[in-house]
């Protein structure tokens, strides 16, 4: 019969953070140990408080299926003589598996008749192989920060203090560190007195809501978000939807009761970010606005228990809240009283990278990549020029502030906000703010020009940097987030349709650092790595858009210097591809390439050409080319593939009515020499060889 099995690994405060990694740990070993053990089934489950993991393996079989191994050994002929008697061969090999020679068995394989060697394994009870999963599950969790405790040696997330394994209602017995497991747990640090004794798996989960233990994380979650929109709207107010702060506060709960605090109005004349910030980030409460989405004095926090004593938890947190709003009014006033521009000659004191000099020698390498990048986009509006340099002038002025000293988060958020304060223009206290966008995977792209041109100046100059000193993402190491700026680079090209060359900005980036560095690698070497790791982005973009690999293959193995333009390429190829007129496309270019490789030299010289369908091939070369050339012009890369394709009939009447190898070394070379010019039409959209039909 099968039986549920539950293991529960009882520890003090696990902080939120570690949580979903170690869930979804627990229930990948747990998985991959039920089917490595040939052991059926009905669900794998994990559980996680911040005092207990939980994992929960539901009508779990009580005994292995048997297994039954077939080893290959020598083949027939090897293995029996002329008279059909094993050879030493056979004997040995039976040997080695721990068969009777006379056991061996022939079958047939698609190489011959071999004979082999049946191996049977019995299933073992599951009772016996709990314990040493158990002790494997332990062990084999890891968490960012483990720690050691008391005496041990043993290292894990917080002190484990006590373990409960059940299959059934059988405890099963192991013993880490001088814990021994049992049947008991533990509820509410401080609703639930005393042990939990558990008679059967099934009962677990019951068993602890009892205790006031909700320990199901999905239900924990949809219990969090329903108390709070409630309470919101019961309080005349509602709560956007915030799935960071839902999952932290989830992960720092085991019984959630929502209640809501009010704060004192007068706060509401700070910029919403000075209020949200110290809610959200410090307090971990849930911030709520009315129904235009503007934010009023009321607070949303979730309380570790049950509703008992609700008011006097919610003075609590409000007499918390209102000292960190004072400190933020306090830093908000006292930093208005210096002028944005005051603070940029402060950043000499602040090192940007050890090796790359102090934050204003980065300011001032921004201004002048800001600059460049508009040159070479051709803008030459004089507002728009203006707010580009004023905006790369100031773009980190707010680090030095003392809201952003206190509140790391709010960089950009406040330099908008002091900006506007100081008489800027809104222009550019938006770039200041969008400079630093996108912050993280699928966080807003900058929405001005401004702000998109100082966001790459600022970009490339780090990543250029850290490239030539010698610092670049390993593995997960992405120490100063190179991958999530040069995506953000990427994007930012892409979908703003800003028009430049990657290599000469990456070059650009590279001269502005100057003398001042103590490069590892020359221009030449950095441009090359940095173009390479720059490709990498691109493919995983292009990817998530849904392009094919070899379309991402074909597009940027001819170049991604332009990078909206290498998106136009890769569409126009992925559309063309679902036409008729893509096989010829296809068709025409493999037969001229294959021949193609051969030539060596790329003069075409007309009047060698001897047969009517040579001559008419090369005319129609003359005219596909002239006609790709505006096509190409013009960007309609569709239309260029399309005419290219056009040649596929002369190409076939070409192959048909000549020999192109011939013995006459000048005619052989010049026709070699007219496939070879065909073949590089289309070099400029696509290397259509990476396509596969």
């Amino acid at each position: 019969m099968a039986k549920d099995f539950i293991l529960e690994i009882g520890t003090e405060e696990i902080p939120a953070r570690f949580m979903p990694s170690a869930i979804s740990q627990l229930k990948e070993i747990a998985a991959k140990w039920v089917n490595e053990n040939r052991l059926a089934c009905d669900n794998v489950a994990a559980y996680g408080t911040p005092r207990r993991l939980t994992v929960y393996i539901t009508g779990l079989a009580e005994e292995q299926e048997d297994f039954v191994d077939m080893v290959k050994g020598p083949s027939k002929k090897a293995a029996f003589d002329s008279s059909g008697n094993p050879t030493k061969a056979a004997q040995g090999f039976a040997k080695s598996q721990g068969v009777d020679v006379s056991n061996l068995i022939v079958q047939e394989t698609p190489n011959g008749e071999y004979v082999f060697a049946e191996k049977r394994q019995t299933g073992q009870k599951t009772a016996g192989t709990l314990p040493g999963f158990c002790l494997d599950l332990i062990n084999g969790l890891s968490f960012p920060k483990p720690m050691r405790w008391g005496y041990q040696e043993m290292r894990f997330a917080r002190p484990i203090r006590w373990l409960l394994a059940l299959f059934g209602n059988t405890v099963i017995p192991f013993e880490i560190e001088g814990l021994e497991s049992g049947r008991v747990t533990y509820g509410h640090r401080f609703l639930s007195q005393g042990p939990i004794e558990i008679e059967q798996a099934p009962d677990y989960l019951d068993k602890l809501r009892d205790a006031y233990v909700i320990a199901d994380q999905a239900e924990r979650r949809e219990k969090v978000w329903n108390q709070v929109v409630k309470v919101a709207k019961c309080e005349g107010g509602e709560v956007l939807p915030d799935d960071e702060l839902l999952d932290e506060v989830t992960h720092l709960l085991e019984y959630p009761t929502a209640l809501c605090g009010t704060f004192n109005r007068d706060y509401l004349r700070l910029p919403k970010e000075v209020l949200i910030t110290p809610m959200r980030e410090h307090q971990r409460y849930f911030p709520v606005v009315d129904s235009e989405g503007l934010l009023i004095n009321k607070f949303i926090t979730l309380r570790n228990g049950t509703d008992s004593f609700l008011d006097t938890v919610k003075k609590g947190n409000e007499k918390v809240l209102r000292a960190r709003l004072a400190d933020a009014e306090f830093f908000y006033e006292e930093d208005l009283k210096t002028p944005l521009s005051a603070n940029v000659t402060k950043l000499s004191k602040i090192i940007f990278q050890e090796s790359l000099g102090t934050v204003f020698e980065k300011v001032e390498r921004i201004g002048e990549l800001s600059r460049y990048l508009a040159s070479e986009m051709g803008l030459d509006e004089e507002n728009l020029l203006k707010d580009i340099e004023q905006g790369a002038y100031l773009c980190k002025a707010d680090l030095v502030t003392n809201m952003v000293y206190e509140f790391p988060e709010l960089q950009g958020i406040m330099g908008r906000e002091y900006a506007i304060s100081n008489g800027e223009r809104e222009s550019v206290a938006q770039a200041i703010f969008e400079h630093y966008l996108p912050r993280f995977s699928g966080d807003i792209l900058p929405n001005t020009t401004a702000g998109s041109i100082i966001s790459m100046g600022d970009k490339i100059d780090t990543i250029v940097g850290c490239f030539a000193v010698g610092i670049q993402p390993t593995g997960s190491q992405d120490p100063y987030a190179l991958r999530r700026q040069a995506l953000g680079i990427c994007h930012i090209a892409i979908e703003g349709k800003l028009n430049f060359s990657l290599d000469s900005l990456i070059e650009k980036a590279y001269l502005c650092y100057g003398d001042n560095i103590k490069a590892q690698l020359s221009a030449g070497e950095t441009l090359l790595e940095v173009r390479e790791f720059f490709k990498q982005r691109l493919k995983n973009i292009f990817a998530d858009k849904g392009f094919t690999y070899d379309v991402i293959d074909a597009v940027l193995s001819v170049g991604y210097d332009r990078l909206p333009d290498t998106l136009l390429r890769a569409e126009a190829l992925t559309n063309l591809r679902s036409q008729e007129i893509f096989g010829k496309l296809l068709t025409a270019y493999t037969r001229v390439s294959n021949l193609a490789k051969n030539a060596c030299t790329d003069d075409i010289v007309p009047e060698l050409f001897v047969e009517d369908v040579e001559k008419d091939l090369y005319s129609e070369f003359v005219k596909a080319r002239d006609e790709m050339k505006i096509y190409l012009e013009e960007k309609q890369y569709r239309q260029f593939l399309q005419r290219f394709a056009l040649l596929q009939q002369h190409i076939d009447n070409f192959f048909e009515g000549v020999m192109v190898m011939v013995d006459d070394e000048k005619i052989k070379n010049n026709r070699l020499a007219l496939l070879k010019n065909i073949a590089g039409l289309t070099d400029a959209v696509a290397d259509l060889t990476k396509i596969v039909a």
